[in-house]
Formats: structure tokens, sequence, C-alpha cells
């Protein structure tokens, strides 16, 4: 590895090694960067030491009220990585699960996830320690307008762009920017992007997420000469990644076999492909209850409890879920089922380990998160155009765009790759071709 990256590898896991998820993911960066640090001028300037941290970091409580009366208090998150070539930009996550390291693994993601869009966009997330699951929506528009409250400072059209990640839907977009609405005074509609249709939000916002990715994975598959048409993907989770992916694939001809949530997985052989499945899928998703075994007691396939869909041989894998989601042994058996192509919806949904095992294998061709799972961004970025232009595309015309968009960032993934003769390494690929683009526009505006 390059010498100035070693340093600063050395430095972070002395300052961040309690922080595991964001260590992982800024060491897995630099090693895949690295054939493309010879220029002098990245030391010169310390640019990896001010690429891999945030610009800002803010962390607040979030005193909340239940339906009891009962007082309770969750901790807020947001880190603002860079803001080089546009305002920061990036999800909020309510979950359980939510600590610094993942806020900022999750910004930092999203850095380099937005630049290969092309579009002036930086890169953010944010979110608290809030599970949504079981609350009423009383008790989630409470603790959603005292999030703003803390938030609201530090956001903006201009200065940062929050969207829905895990647990924030359009429900709780919709209570954020209300409250948002009334601290600020006024109608900044591109404040906040998932908005519902009704105010300001796109038409294809909700699955642009996983169509994104099966637009990349379609370009993959061009490039073997290839199609999706008969093509089985295993695919888990069944949130709105999953939905999209599912939805995307039913129409360019391949189905999703395999879902999952906490407690297993389904194997639907027919594929989630039916407008009934589809459907079904969101009543899931807003249950709340964050189990899948009611799809299979639904459309009588088979549950697999405490197991994860791995196991299921497929053409395709496409992990949709959450991080470290899989591990060695899941990738071995990957491995092992011959799976032609391994694509990330999800972010960082592989260990560093597993990933490299796949990543290296000459059996499976593979495409990183940063690349295929930008459609989410990329129809958010649309959002903000239509509301800067006060004008709404319709579902084709943003879907034309996010398919162009998906393409380009395949060519730029692919054309990196080539150029540091790494052959059809897209994981490298994406990650050197969004670091040289915010590297340069770092360089161009000065320390």
């Amino acid at each position: 590895m390059n010498e100035y990256a070693v340093r600063v590898a050395a430095q972070l896991r002395r300052r961040y090694a309690h922080e595991p998820e964001y260590l992982q993911c800024v060491l897995t960066w630099l090693e895949m960067i690295d054939p493309a640090l010879d220029d002098p001028r990245y030391e010169k300037l310390d640019l990896l030491t001010r690429m891999v941290e945030p610009e800002r970091m803010f962390t607040f409580l979030v005193p909340w009220v239940d339906d009891r009366g009962v007082a309770h208090t969750s901790h807020g998150y947001r880190a603002q990585f860079s803001s080089a070539i546009g305002p920061y930009k990036g999800g909020l996550r309510f979950h359980p699960g939510v600590t610094s390291s993942v806020v900022k693994f999750l910004g930092f993601e999203q850095t380099y996830k937005n630049a290969l869009t092309g579009l002036p966009i930086g890169g953010a997330a944010g979110g608290a320690d809030f599970d949504p699951r079981g609350k009423s929506d009383r008790e989630i528009m409470r603790f959603c307008q005292s999030f703003m409250n803390a938030l609201y400072r530090y956001i903006g059209a201009d200065t940062d762009v929050p969207a829905g990640d895990i647990g924030v839907g359009s429900r709780e977009i919709g209570y954020l920017y209300g409250q948002y609405k009334r601290l600020m005074g006024k109608a900044e509609s591109s404040a906040l992007t998932g908005k519902g249709l009704t105010y300001g939000g796109s038409k294809v916002r909700q699955e642009a997420a996983g169509s994104g990715t099966i637009y990349f994975l379609a370009r993959m598959l061009e490039h073997q000469r290839d199609t999706l048409e008969g093509k089985t993907i295993a695919a888990s989770g069944f949130g709105n990644m999953t939905w999209g992916v599912c939805r995307k694939a039913a129409q360019l001809g391949a189905k999703v076999v395999t879902l999952s949530g906490p407690d297993g997985y389904i194997y639907d052989p027919e594929g989630v492909c039916t407008q009934e499945k589809l459907d079904f899928l969101l009543e899931l998703r807003a249950s709340g209850r964050d189990k899948v075994a009611p799809y299979a007691q639904r459309f009588g396939v088979e549950f697999f409890p405490g197991r994860k869909p791995w196991e299921i041989k497929t053409d395709i894998v496409i992990p949709c879920a959450t991080q470290n989601e899989l591990d060695v042994e899941d990738a071995v058996r990957i491995l092992a089922n011959d799976v032609g192509f391994y694509v990330e919806g999800a972010n960082m949904p592989a260990t560093a380990e597993a990933l490299k095992l796949l990543r290296l294998s000459p059996k499976i061709l593979t495409a990183g998160a940063k690349a295929s799972g930008s459609g989410g961004v990329a129809v958010s970025a649309l959002e903000m155009a239509q509301n800067s232009i006060r004008y709404n595309w319709d579902r084709e015309e943003v879907d034309n765009k996010l398919r162009e968009i998906m393409s380009g960032i395949y060519d730029a993934s692919a054309a990196a790759a080539q150029e540091y003769g790494l052959g059809y390494d897209l994981i490298a690929g994406n990650d050197i071709a969004a670091f040289k683009k915010i590297s340069e526009a770092m360089i161009a505006q000065g320390l």
C-alpha cells in the first residue's frame, strides 16, 4: 500500500478502534483506491486525512413523550462528511443500533456514492437510536418533531439535505418536514427529500434504490452479452430497497425468490413478481413488526426461521438489508452455489473478509453498494432539481433519467478499473472514480 495511505490507516486504527463499522469501511476504501494514489498532491495537501473525517459532526439529545405521558430520551446524530461538490446529502436512520460509528460509516459511504451520480451533491448521514417499531403514529410524530428541533439549524437546501433510510419512510419525512417548515417559517421544499407526492416528492423515489441496483446489474449482464430474462435472484430484507429490486427485476424478466427479516427468510420459487405480492411487501413494512414470516403464511411458501437466504442456489445475490449481514461462511456458501453475480444494494452488507473472498474469486462478478446502490440518492437529487424549478417530471421521465445515471456510474466504474490495471473490478473502480472526482474538487478549492 502507498506509504501515505499506510500512515493514514495507522492513525485511523489508533483513533477509531472503538468505532468498528466506521473503521472497517474506511480501511477497505483505502485498500481499494491504493492504485490511484501516485499523485504527490494528495500527500502535500493531506487529502486522505481530510477525506476520511467528517467536516462537521453533531450529537444531540432527543427527548420525547409516549402515549402514556412517560418521557424518553434518545440520542441523535448527523455527520456532514464532504461538501466539495455540493451541499451535504444523505439519509436519516431510526434504529436502536444507530451509533456515532454507524452514522460515520454511512456518511462516508454516502459521500462517494453521491459523487458517482454525476450530480452536484456532497455526503452526509444521520439518525437516532429510536426504534419506530411498535410505536403509534402520534409517538412517531412527537419524536420526529423533537428530532427536527435539534437538527433544523444545520440543514437546508444549500447546506444539508436529509432523506430517508431504515426506519424513516414517507411518514417520518412528512413529520420532519412539517416541523422544519414551522421552525423556519417558509416552505423550503428542497430541504428534505423522500417527501410525499402531494408536497414535492418524486414519483419514483420509493423504489429508486432497488430500481437503480437492477439497472446497474443489467449493465453488468450486458457486458457479458446476457440479459436479466429468466434469472433468479436471492435478496435479503423486505423494505424499500428489496421492494424496488423485486419490482424492477420482474419488469425486466427476472424474479426474486427470497426475502428475509430478523426472524429468518422465505423461499418463493414462483418469485415476488405479482402486484399482490409487491403490495403485501408494503403492508409488511408498514406494519412495524419487522417479521417476514407473514409472507410465507399469506402465499403458502417455505419459511426458514433464524437462517439466511444465501443457502438458496440462484443466479444472482443482492443483499439489501443492513451492514455486515453477510460473513465469510455466507460468502463460501454463495461461491459453492456457483452464483454468477454478487451486487450490493445495502451499504457495506458484507464483512471485509467476506467481500474480499467474493471480490477476488474468478467464479463471480461483483459490484459494491457505492455504485449499484446509488439509485436512491440519484432520484433524491432529481427531486431537489424538480423542487427548484417548481415542476414535477412524470414517472417515465424520472425512470429514464435514473437508468441513464446508473449506466453512467457503471461506465465510470469500469473505466477506472481498466485505467488502473484492475481488469473488471467494479468495486475498486467505483471507489477510484468517486475518489478522483472529489479529490480534484478539493484541490481546486484549496485548504
